[in-house]
């Protein structure tokens, strides 16, 4: 049986479009694949800035010294309605004899917001987006404590006292910075007016 030519053109024809159609959509595919990747390696695997910001703000152990805690029969655990708010003012004060602390070791108290030794008191401070935490800092404030170790990210301000490991946290990339940045800008703002540190008994 014998293909008339005319039905035999239209048939490659058909099948070239058809292969055109597929071999676009497939494209299509690709590209949004490529994309999706993007997305997610930009925030290192999180689907959101914000989201990766939680994640830094959790393995660095944030909470530890910058949200008070509820002493149990496990331990300190921490107080989820003050989330990284910082030392409290109506926290119980240290009764310590701190000339001999500061010379032969540190402590801090049960809440793990305040530390005493060497160099001084340090209180655990306000990350909250509150007036009294960050809510007025700029992102370059933020990159200027956490490389530079500059107190609330001012230029010509004093250091940042232990137990901030400000050091470590400096080797954080840009990407990681902005992100810590953007998560404590979206939680809940705490306002708590944090004390500022004291000095070694042998200064003041």
């Amino acid at each position: 049986m014998k293909i008339p030519i005319k039905f035999f053109a239209l048939l490659c024809a058909v099948m070239f479009l058809a292969g055109c159609e597929q071999k676009s959509k497939s494209d299509v595919s690709d590209d949004s694949e490529v994309k999706s990747y993007e997305a997610v390696s930009a925030y290192g695997e999180f689907s959101s800035q914000i989201e990766w910001g939680a994640h830094l703000v959790t393995i660095g152990d944030c909470n530890v010294c910058h949200t008070p805690k509820r002493m149990t029969n496990r331990g300190p655990v921490v107080d989820s309605t003050f989330m990284l708010s910082g030392y409290r003012p109506d926290s119980p004060p240290m009764d310590i004899d701190r000339k001999e602390i500061e010379r032969k070791m540190l402590t801090v108290t049960q809440d793990l917001t305040a530390w005493a030794g060497p160099w001084g008191v340090s209180y655990a401070a306000n990350l909250t987006p509150a007036e009294s935490g960050i809510g007025n800092w700029t992102e370059e404030q933020f990159f200027l404590a956490f490389r530079e170790g500059k107190a609330k990210g001012l230029a010509g301000s004093r250091t940042l006292l232990p137990p901030m490991p400000w050091e470590s946290f400096g080797h954080m990339t840009d990407n990681e910075i902005k992100a810590i940045f953007a998560y404590l800008k979206s939680i809940k703002p705490i306002e708590n007016v944090v004390p500022a540190p004291l000095p070694p008994v042998g200064s003041e």
